[in-house]
């Protein structure tokens, strides 16, 4: 008989040893089954290994850089990903959510935030793996976009795209609701949780990714707009 472990699998990408040892501690006490790397090579023979339900990744790591681990993870996977930066180094984190990251934390963080945070991100994933979050409605269709929730894949004038997980629910979202504003707080509450205890610069970064995908011009964007003082609203294209 084969006993599966239920227990979702975090994987703690540090070098400071301190933190290391906090967050074994921490995260096993709220459930988690903890796998640890401690330079970016060693991340990415891990997660290959391992095969996490979360990464939580420090930006600043020896041989291969946090913003290069995640680059290189998202191009096989969209795991939920956390950045995690020193006080002082969000830049570097910024760049991490450009290339893939789902959210970001800033050292010193509570482990009761943490926790929060990874819990939303399995949440949010394990309903789109599961198409959950998407039943009973079918593709959407908006001029030379098309979204397919099922398939979890984009066609952007006939190239077939497959976005990071937080890009595709943002941009269903928005395309679901073509024509509505969306304020932020809606949006971060649909995308990342009613429990996200971030601010909004992970919204406007998304954007910003999604943006340069499906925009012909993205510095003029036409199709997700800015509406100031509110939110982002998807136009209505008429055929």
């Amino acid at each position: 008989m084969t006993i599966t472990n239920s227990l979702p699998t975090i994987l703690v990408v540090d070098d400071e040893e301190s933190f290391i040892e906090a967050l074994q501690v921490g995260l096993k006490r709220e459930g988690f089954r903890v796998e640890v790397a401690r330079d970016g090579a060693e991340a990415l023979a891990v997660f290959d290994a391992v095969r996490p339900d979360a990464v939580l990744l420090d930006v600043m790591l020896p041989k291969i850089s946090g913003t290069d681990v995640c680059r290189e993870i998202r191009k096989k996977s969209t795991v939920p990903i956390i950045m995690v930066s020193a006080k002082g180094a969000e830049i570097d984190t910024v760049v991490g959510l450009e290339v893939g990251a789902d959210d970001y934390i800033v050292k010193p963080y509570r482990l009761r935030e943490l926790v929060a945070r990874l819990r939303a991100a399995l949440r949010r994933g394990a309903l789109s793996a599961t198409g959950d979050e998407a039943a009973g409605v079918g593709t959407v269709a908006i001029g030379s976009i098309s979204i397919d929730p099922e398939q979890h894949v984009v066609t952007i004038r006939g190239d077939v795209t497959k976005l990071p997980l937080k890009e595709f629910e943002l941009l269903y979202i928005l395309m679901s609701n073509a024509g509505r504003v969306l304020t932020r707080e809606t949006l971060i509450d649909r995308v990342w949780g009613s429990d996200y205890f971030g601010d909004t610069k992970t919204l406007d970064v998304h954007v910003k990714r999604l943006r340069a995908k499906i925009e012909v011009e993205p510095s003029d964007p036409r199709l997700v707009v800015t509406i100031r003082g509110l939110g982002y609203k998807y136009e209505k294209i008429v055929a």
